[in-house]
């Protein structure tokens, strides 16, 4: 995950790097908003703005970064703490508001709580994925069809990937609570493994179903 800290306060910045690097975050740094401007469109997944830097200050470059980038976490940091300014910042949409000074804890936790990349593939192969959101089955970016069924399988797998899903729990998911039988959860296993690599999908001996380790979600 990469994120862009804009700061000018040099000691502030190398330690706010170090905590973040620490949580394998990839951090880029700034001490100018022209500069950080310039770099905006480098695929951040965060920006942690402080207000008063030289040229284009914080709440400007806030501004600015909302027109390309709605949904990207945006968190001000500032000595500034009249409300106005506060009040403008969250109008204008950052996500959180630390008043300098602040423990940088306290940052890193804000970061890991707002700045996560949202997964929504369970990826079979390199040609094959299924979109869990959107609930389309691809293979190599054409459309797969899938019945309903195949779909609640799936989705199974999308809130626990490698869990081992017993008959009973795809009876009550899968068919709804409507009583079925083993018969009919191998059969729609089978056309499911007609559509996804065939090895994809495991038996468990006398447990249920699972997905092979090497499906992944991302």
């Amino acid at each position: 995950m990469k994120i862009l800290v804009l700061e000018d306060n040099e000691r502030l910045l190398n330690v706010i790097k170090n905590a973040l690097e620490k949580e394998n975050y990839q951090v880029d740094t700034f001490t100018d908003g022209d500069d950080a401007l310039e770099a905006l469109e480098n695929g951040y997944n965060c920006f942690v703005l402080d207000i008063n830097v030289p040229n284009i200050d914080g709440i400007s470059l806030l501004e600015l970064l909302r027109i390309n980038h709605k949904d990207t976490p945006a968190i001000i940091i500032s000595s500034n703490h009249d409300f106005e300014k506060i009040q403008k910042s969250y109008d204008l949409g950052c996500d959180d508001y630390i008043k300098k000074p602040f423990f940088i804890l306290e940052l890193v936790q804000k970061i890991k709580k707002l700045c996560v990349v949202q997964k929504k593939f369970l990826k079979f192969s390199d040609e094959c994925k299924y979109d869990f959101i959107n609930h389309i089955l691809y293979e190599n970016e054409s459309e797969i069809e899938l019945t309903k069924k195949e779909i609640l399988f799936l989705e199974l797998f999308s809130k626990n990937l490698h869990h081992v899903a017993s008959y009973e729990e795809i009876e009550e998911y899968v068919w709804e609570g409507e009583e079925t039988n083993l018969t009919n959860i191998r059969a729609m296993i089978k056309r499911l493994r007609k559509k996804i690599p065939n090895e994809a999908i495991v038996i468990v001996k006398g447990m249920g179903y699972s997905l092979n380790k090497e499906v992944l979600l991302v």
